[in-house]
Parts: structure tokens; C-alpha cells; sequence
């Protein structure tokens, strides 16, 4: 059973920079692809970043230069440094992964990130 868990949301100000953390358990953590969503009231769910089990990374356009995905294998984790946070990035930001090798997909209960003066 391939469990997620996200921290790290809040409350902070426009210009401001929060960590979200991912924590992983029940699969071979280091071979699977992992990633952040967030969906904003009344909008769709939408991909913020992406990291391969190789390193690779994609971003949506909105947050290229502002937001860094990472991950650390030896802890099982995935993280996103969000720097310089505006009012549109305000909404619920869950964490996903995909079992190597398979089409069986994963997602986190999410975070509350809210961006506002």
C-alpha cells in the first residue's frame, strides 16, 4: 500500500516562500516518477512539477524560476520550494507518484497553501 504524505502548507504573504515536503512509504520510493499538483477553487487540478526517477524535472510555465522540485531517495521524500508566492498559486497542493513500471498512480491527501496580504 503506497502511502503519501504532505507538510508544509500555510498561510504567507505575497513574495513570500514556503517548503513542501512528501513523504513516501509502501514502494520502491527510487524508481518511481513523483510530483506535485495543486487545484485552486473552481479550477482544475493541474500539474506544478515534476521530477523522473533520474532527476529530470518539468514545470508548468507559471511557476519556471520561482518553484524547485527535489527528492531525496534515502528519505523516501519529494519536495517543492516555492519562492516569491503570488495570490494565484493559493489552493490545495497534493503530492503523486507512479509505481515504476506499472500504470498504478498515487496521490496525497494535500496541503493548504494560501498566498495572500
Amino acid at each position: 500500500q503506497v502511502q503519501l504524505v504532505e507538510s508544509g502548507g500555510g498561510l504567507v504573504q505575497p513574495g513570500g516562500s514556503l517548503r513542501l515536503s512528501c513523504a513516501a512509504s509502501g514502494s520502491i520510493f527510487s524508481r518511481n516518477a513523483m510530483g506535485w499538483y495543486r487545484q485552486a477553487p473552481g479550477k482544475q487540478r493541474e500539474l506544478v512539477a515534476l521530477i523522473t526517477s533520474g532527476g529530470s524535472t518539468v514545470y508548468a510555465n507559471s511557476v519556471k524560476g520561482r518553484f524547485t522540485i527535489s527528492r531525496d531517495n534515502a528519505r523516501n521524500s519529494v519536495y517543492l520550494q516555492m519562492n516569491s508566492l503570488k495570490p494565484e498559486d493559493t489552493g490545495v497542493y497534493c503530492c503523486w507518484t507512479e509505481v515504476a513500471g506499472t500504470s498504478d498512480d498515487y496521490w496525497g491527501q494535500g496541503t493548504q497553501v494560501t498566498v495572500s496580504s
